[in-house]
């Protein structure tokens, strides 16, 4: 089953050092004598011991990270803890941060909050990286499900706890405060916290209140070069061959041949090719991110028997950044040197052109976003066998982006490129050339070698809004085998709107349309690009895109824009409501099999779905006359799901369980209105995509079964075997198309055209293996010293559609998984002293299909090499109540490089991030 994986290593996450006490229960009621129930957690060991458990106290799969102190969770963000979490890998490490979350390789991961489903603005989930590490209690990451549980979410559910006041037994203030300095941008972000908590007995009851507030900022860097898709070329005239005159079809994964000497028939004559990449480029994205954040939480018990709780929760986003983009033309046909062949291939390794084509853009954008939570709740103890909790929850998410990018165009005069000059790095230099001594062509910087060409305006309104309501009951049965019954409802009210603003086109200046027109326009980028780990350009000249932000109208004035941007796309529009009724019964059950424990749970929930979509249709397709159209859509579904565990001995346990989860299309995805881009290249096929409101929720059958030994106070060793099959998977089908008739003619033409759609289908097989381990009876020097290590093996497979020219399904091919690595595996070396915890952590995945290229005639699978993070964390307790910490991330200041399907023939890009080194203290009274 795993014939690509090696288990090189045995491992799973460290969770946390804390230095005071934390109480383990999220919220707390007194109990009849009037005394609140507390587990101490102290430092790396004690919330280890709190981890496990967690781990093996819950009747479903689940690992949870605990806080290593008010105000101290042990990364820079959720995400980058979450890595650590056996069967977790995280993607997206752009923008100064780890933004992306894969559990056992599936990217749809449901996300709550103390329970709650949130989302921002049109998602289906809040971005985890958006909740600030120090707002956070516990993280659980459930990788199987309960009846009980919200339905969405094939590959599991994160849920994040919050501080709230019963969690401690009077008043609690903590301030906390870093400073994180980013290696790229070279700047000093701060980040900061404060939570405040108290409570108090009345004749009335007792009461509690918690505020807890925090503000994050970054200031970030990213270096990256990309490497374009090929196409076959007259292996002698170096002109491009079309698709029509070349007996094959592009933007499917062909397999054209690389061997030498390859041909195709062009208007029947065999003729010889090459396969040659047509661009290259580089960016430098920099840019500032800020997260406000707050957290009010009240809890009333007038009794023992009862408790009320009002909450209210905002995270807010704030973000402005500039892309400095570089594009090269690599295909030109005139040479002042023979192209050189990789090896024993027809494909070109490095190209020699003369007067190559150019032209950089800068790419200003911003982005905005509030969202406010706002939860009134209860629960009451009917009697000693039934309880009820219930709650009301509505939340509001907004979001208003834009986007101003200005390209500026040249033509240098000789251009040499290797495409794979140093292991997957290019080499690309502009030369000089050496009879004119007062112009130096190779200079990208020099405003006169460049001139104004197209600008894009545009930008997202986007807003979500839902209204729920759930009751949830437990009965304490004593009905032979079954211990317990639970039961309840829950009604979602969710609205999603968006629309889109956009326009381009060419300067229209009557003055002209040079960069001095607007003194502040030209940016010239920061030398040193890519850190002089590649032999590219150090710097270049490109617009300022945080000057079009700031001087928009001016733009627009110069390129006949609208002024205040364009009137918002009909195309783009939709409001989509969807109401959510689902109930659920699930028992609990437990006997005794040979004298020892057999327990579990057997449950399903009842899924009711109606949705109502508002869009707008352009019927005649000349892009002017559109018209609202509503639709609707209806699912009902059952997923049933059941849990056995058993105590082989009072160490040893077992589980399986088996569980049915779906996954709901993305609102944008319903959208029907087709975008049409025809070619500019003087290739044959253009490019067109749109939405599908027919898309159904995908679904997986799992099946889980895990040995766990828990063999000390600390320490645990335990394997999980999983399976998910999943129908109906929502994924991009290209086909080819054809427009004619159509009212605007320059739309008329051949296009490929992408449309999400439910025809992919898929199993995931894994492993994991996990330990954690404190030995005893240390040295003295030793003592305190400790291991988490896990290692998860994955193998999975999509079944996709092959169709024929009238875009029938004719078959099914075999694919890699998007996003998941055979391997992966992460260490933690962890010690505590006295006043000192200390941990070393080394996280590592291996490639990963991460999309298919629908362009040209590459092979179709784009790739990610291997990843790796090393990250190291500190903290001294200077006194009983002040603590100090250090802390580094990606230590080894790793480059992340990408391929398509063959890493050396066909390597396209790579990045560098930042390496992060924080100095923080903490203040607790």
């Amino acid at each position: 089953m795993f014939q690509r994986s090696a288990l090189s290593s045995a491992i799973t996450l460290v969770v946390a050092m804390t230095s005071q006490p934390l109480y383990a229960q999220d919220s707390t009621s007194p109990d009849n004598n009037g005394d609140m129930e507390e587990v101490v957690v102290t430092g790396i060991r004690g919330s280890l011991t709190k981890a496990l458990d967690i781990k093996r106290n819950e009747i479903q799969i689940v690992d949870a990270i605990v806080a290593e102190d008010i105000g101290k969770f042990p990364d820079n963000n959720v995400v980058e803890a979450l890595q650590r979490v056996t069967g977790v890998q995280v993607t997206g490490r752009g923008g100064g941060e780890v933004d992306g979350v894969t559990i056992r390789g599936l990217g749809d991961v449901s996300t709550t909050v103390n329970g709650r489903q949130i989302f921002t603005s049109t998602g289906r989930s809040v971005a985890l990286a958006d909740i600030p590490a120090s707002l956070l209690n516990r993280v659980d990451v459930f990788k199987t499900r309960s009846a009980d549980q919200l339905e969405g979410g094939i590959a599991g559910n994160i849920d994040i706890k919050t501080h709230r006041p019963f969690n401690f037994d009077g008043s609690k203030v903590v301030m906390a405060a870093r400073g994180i300095y980013q290696s790229t941008s070279e700047k000093t972000d701060p980040n900061v916290s404060m939570l405040a908590s108290n409570r108090w007995s009345s004749g009335a009851g007792e009461f509690g209140a918690l505020i807890n507030l925090s503000y994050a900022e970054t200031n970030y860097r990213d270096e990256n070069i990309w490497i374009g898709s090929l196409d076959p070329y007259n292996a002698d005239t170096y002109g491009v061959i079309r698709s029509s005159e070349g007996g094959f079809q592009t933007g499917t994964d062909q397999g054209l041949s690389s061997a030498p000497g390859s041909t195709l028939n062009v208007n029947g004559i065999p003729t010889e090719y090459v396969l040659l990449r047509d661009a290259m480029g580089f960016t430098d994205f920099t840019g500032k991110r800020e997260r406000p954040a707050a957290n009010i939480s009240l809890q009333y018990a007038p009794d023992d028997k009862s408790e009320y709780l009002f909450e209210t929760f905002y995270n807010g986003y704030r973000n402005q950044s500039f892309n400095s983009l570089v594009f090269i033309n690599t295909n030109g046909a005139s040479h002042f040197r023979n192209p050189e062949l990789y090896p024993n291939s027809n494909v070109v390794k490095t190209n020699y052109i003369n007067n190559a084509n150019m032209f950089t853009s800068g790419d200003g954008s911003s982005g905005h976003t509030d969202s406010w939570v706002y939860a009134l709740g209860g629960k009451w103890e009917i009697n000693d066998r039934l309880k009820v909790e219930s709650e009301i929850v509505h939340q509001t998410s907004d979001y208003e982006g834009r986007f101003f990018a200005m390209r500026t165009d040249s033509v240098r005069d000789r251009l040499v490129v290797d495409f794979n000059y140093d292991n997957g790095l290019p080499l690309v230099a502009f030369l000089d050339d050496k009879e004119t001594p007062n112009i130096d062509e190779s200079d990208l910087t020099n405003p006169a070698d460049w001139s104004m060409s197209t600008a894009y305006d545009n930008g997202p309104t986007d807003s979500g809004e839902a209204t729920t309501f759930n009751i949830d009951a437990d009965y304490e049965a004593d009905w032979g085998i079954i211990k317990g019954i639970s039961f309840g409802m829950r009604y979602d009210d969710r609205g999603a709107k968006s629309k889109y603003k956009d326009q381009s086109g060419s300067c229209k200046s009557e003055t002209g349309c040079d960069l001095s027109l607007l003194p502040g326009l030209v940016n010239i980028s920061k030398s040193g690009f890519f850190e002089g780990k590649a032999y590219v350009p150090s710097q270049w000249l490109a617009a300022d895109g945080n000057y079009l932000l700031d001087h928009s109208d001016e733009i627009r004035a110069l390129y006949g824009f609208q002024a205040g941007g364009s009137d918002y796309q009909p195309g783009s529009i939709f409001d989509i409501n969807e109401k959510t009724t689902t109930a659920y019964v699930q028992a609990n059950y437990e006997f005794n099999v040979f004298d020892k424990p057999l327990d579990g749970q057997i449950g399903v929930r009842f899924v009711k779905v109606d949705t109502n979509m508002n869009f707008f249709e352009n019927a005649n397709g000349d892009g002017v006359d559109w018209q609202p159209i509503e639709d609707e859509a209806s699912e009902n579904r059952a997923l049933k799901n059941f849990v056995i565990r058993y105590s082989l001995t009072d160490q040893l346990m077992t589980r399986f369980t088996y569980g049915e989860t779906i996954r709901r299309p993305g609102y944008g995805d319903l959208n029907p209105a087709r975008t049409y881009r025809p070619t500019t290249t003087g290739l044959e096929f253009g490019t067109a995509s749109g939405g599908n409101p027919n898309l159904k929720p995908a679904e997986s059958v799992n099946y889980d079964w895990s040995l766990e030994y828990y063999f000390a106070e600390s320490s645990s060793l335990y394997a999980v075997l999983f399976r998910r099959d999943v129908e109906g998977f929502v994924a991009s089908a290209t086909t080819n198309i054809e427009v004619t008739g159509n009212a605007n003619p320059d739309l008329n033409g051949k296009y490929r055209l992408t449309l999400p759609s439910n025809t992919s289908n898929g199993q995931l097989n894994g492993v994991e293996l996990g330990l954690v381990y404190f030995p005893d009876n240390l040295p003295t020097l030793l003592d305190g010293l400790g291991v988490q290590a896990s290692v998860t093996l994955l193998d999975g497979e999509t079944y996709d559609p092959v169709f024929d020219e009238d875009n029938n399904i004719i078959a099914r091919t075999t694919n890699d998984m998007y996003g998941v690595s055979d391997t992966s595996y992460s260490i933690v070396l962890a010690y505590e002293k006295e006043r000192f915890d200390a941990r070393l952590s080394y996280v590592w995945r291996d490639d990963f299909k991460t999309g298919f290229n629908g362009c040209c005639s590459m092979p179709g699978g784009t790739w990610s090499a291997s990843e790796a993070s090393m990250d190291f964390q500190l903290s001294y307790d200077v006194t009983d109540n002040m603590v100090v910490t250090f802390d580094a991330t990606n230590i080894t200041d790793e480059i992340y490089k990408g391929y398509y399907t063959d890493d050396y023939l066909y390597n396209n890009g790579a990045s560098i991030f930042a390496r992060t080194y924080a100095l923080g203290v903490r203040y607790s009274f």
